[in-house]
């Protein structure tokens, strides 16, 4: 009972993360799954439900992206990848909990200082994406919290609001896909637990239309406050709670 209304909880903030509601909700997702399952079964659980929300995101966001960003990340987050993948695989799930409660403070940490980032006398290199894009690749195979790294970068850049979220729902389903293989070839993926959550998949088109009725008529910033408050308790209980 705790895990299926969990799982009802989690494909509702996928489709409300990919309907615009913002990447907030969408750190959640290990650290719920995590209560009712080891950390790198509720990595590997969330990425084809991940997967199915990126159809919604890249449908509504199509071809606003800029592949200049794409392009310059992407290359540096493939190797992170595999080896956030390999230490996903190998590490235990007592080490794996700080790890994940370690990360959803960092997001709570940057997500109270974005707002300054706009205001640095920035001069961007190449050298900030290719860290970007490996930090990023990393932080989504170990703890599906790539968007920390990629956000910050992103938000540095020159960039229109719709051209944003598009590079950003395009770049993660690229990354996803990428993490499928290596999850498999790790042994993380299992198809018969996979089989167990399809009913929960309509469940994410329906938040993707909640989350784009909900942005036009709630305030963003307060909703993220309280989102925040919430993701630091679930990683006190990550980091403390056996």
């Amino acid at each position: 009972m705790a895990f299926s209304i969990i799982l009802i909880v989690v494909a509702l903030i996928i489709g409300l993360s990919k309907g615009g509601m913002g990447a907030v909700l969408g750190v959640l997702i290990t650290p719920l799954l995590s209560l009712v399952m080891p950390v790198a079964a509720a990595i590997s659980l969330a990425l084809p439900l991940l997967i199915f929300g990126d159809v919604f995101a890249l449908w509504f966001f199509w071809k606003t992206w800029d592949m200049h960003y794409i392009r310059l990340l992407l290359p540096f987050a493939v190797p992170c990848i595999l080896a956030g993948t390999y230490l996903l695989a190998n590490l235990s799930n007592s080490t794996l909990r700080p790890v994940l409660g370690i990360f959803t403070l960092l997001f709570v940490v940057y997500k109270v200082v974005d707002y300054r980032l706009k205001s640095f006398d920035y001069h961007p290199r190449d050298w900030h994406g290719y860290l970007a894009g490996g930090a990023s690749g990393l932080g989504s195979a170990l703890a599906n919290a790539g968007s920390v790294p990629f956000t910050a970068y992103m938000l540095l850049q020159d960039v229109t609001p719709q051209v944003f979220v598009g590079t950003t729902s395009l770049y993660f389903a690229i990354v996803n896909w990428i993490k499928v293989p290596s999850y498999v070839a790790a042994g993380l993926l299992d198809l018969s637990k996979l089989a167990g959550v399809i009913w929960a998949l309509p469940l994410i088109p329906l938040g993707v239309y909640a989350g784009r009725w909900m942005i036009k008529r709630i305030n963003k910033r307060a909703f993220e406050y309280v989102m925040l408050v919430v993701l630091v308790i679930a990683s006190a209980v990550l980091l403390f709670v056996p």
